[in-house]
């Protein structure tokens, strides 16, 4: 082989490795991120085949779509934070769930939040919500008539807990409330359903009949203003990371609820006596995730937001294998009081 031939051959190799740094070095580069300003600051989902990878609170999702701002059974609140979005399945659960708690008598969903349009860590609030597996559904019903996008923002969720107390109000608290929660509970791929615990006390001292559907009702802190909707992981998520499974024979009326009747879940933690200041937490960082959250955060956007909105365009595909498309039921066949503006929005502990 001549030598200007070996030339030719190591320069492109030379050229081949460089390129090859290159990618890697932009790589390290997009890893070196905080998690939470990467996925925070996305507008629009990745499009992708729907996809949830990693855990619930250490994850992110390809393939979200967006539940519309108003439908015939729920209206979604604090637009602001652009956390409508989820995994397409997910989206349809919460218009089965709207459509069937309207036949059951409910007034319709306020829908919380559920993801970021490409899942991951939030710039504020849930440390969960992170694969688009996740929802909170407020627990005041819908009014009836449409919030403005001002009473969206600043209208409060209403406490189901009297006072400062563990218990429930029975002068709020409605068997309605208990039928949603069944009904919500009552779906196959809902995992769990996470409550205050004098909500899931309310529930073991009062429901009569089948209570099989009381073992996903799971209690934590907060949660005394809004339900939160676990699925579990989707086929087609082959790195979506499941939750340890419960066992569906325990309501979970026993033990382990008495124990949030005690004093040993409220007490603040005792602050340790460092020596030196202690050094600020490191946050959770790109590289910290699952690797394909790296691609995800780097493919392209849709077109436009109708696009990808569940009920438009082509968002509704992914979830149509899901079933019972029966007729909504309007809203407005319902009545049910406008949430006052004056109750102050509880803040969960710890945030989930």
């Amino acid at each position: 082989m001549s030598a200007k031939r070996l030339s030719r051959i190591g320069l492109a190799a030379l050229l081949c490795a460089a390129t090859a740094l290159e990618v890697t070095s932009a790589s390290h580069a997009l890893a070196d991120q905080p998690a939470k300003q990467a996925f925070g600051g996305q507008k629009l989902p990745a499009v992708a085949q729907p996809e949830s990878v990693g855990f619930y609170s250490k994850g992110c999702l390809a393939g979200g779509i967006a539940i519309p701002v108003d439908g015939p059974n729920w209206q979604v609140m604090r637009l602001s934070r652009n956390r409508r979005w989820g995994h397409p399945r997910m989206i349809a659960l919460l218009e089965r769930l709207s459509r069937e708690a309207a036949q059951d008598g409910w007034p319709g969903l306020l829908v919380g939040d559920i993801s970021q349009p490409r899942g991951g860590p939030m710039l504020t609030g849930h440390a969960s919500h992170q694969i688009g597996l996740d929802a909170d559904v407020w627990l005041t019903p819908m009014p009836n008539r449409r919030l403005t996008s001002e009473e969206r923002e600043n209208v409060s969720a209403i406490s189901m807990l009297k006072g400062d107390s563990l218990y429930v109000d029975p002068n709020i608290w409605t068997p309605a409330h208990a039928a949603l929660l069944k009904r919500a509970a009552g779906y196959p791929e809902v995992e769990r359903i996470f409550v205050h615990p004098g909500i899931k006390k309310k529930l073991c001292d009062t429901v009569t009949g089948d209570r099989g559907w009381m073992a996903k009702v799971r209690p934590y802190w907060g949660h005394h203003y809004h339900f939160h909707i676990r699925m579990s992981c989707q086929p087609g998520s082959p790195g979506c990371k499941p939750q340890e499974p419960i066992n569906r024979n325990d309501d979970g009326c026993g033990a382990a609820l008495a124990w949030w009747f005690t004093d040993e879940p409220w007490k603040p933690a005792k602050p340790a006596k460092p020596a030196k200041p202690p050094k600020p937490k490191k946050p959770m960082m790109l590289s910290d995730l699952p690797p394909a959250c790296a691609r995800i955060l780097n493919e392209p956007a849709p077109a436009s937001i109708a696009d990808v909105t569940f009920g438009l365009g082509n968002a509704g595909t992914a979830a149509a294998a899901l079933p019972d498309a029966a007729p909504a039921v309007p809203a407005a066949a319902f009545a049910a009081p406008t949430p006052p503006a004056s109750i102050p929005l509880p803040v969960p502990r710890p945030r989930n």
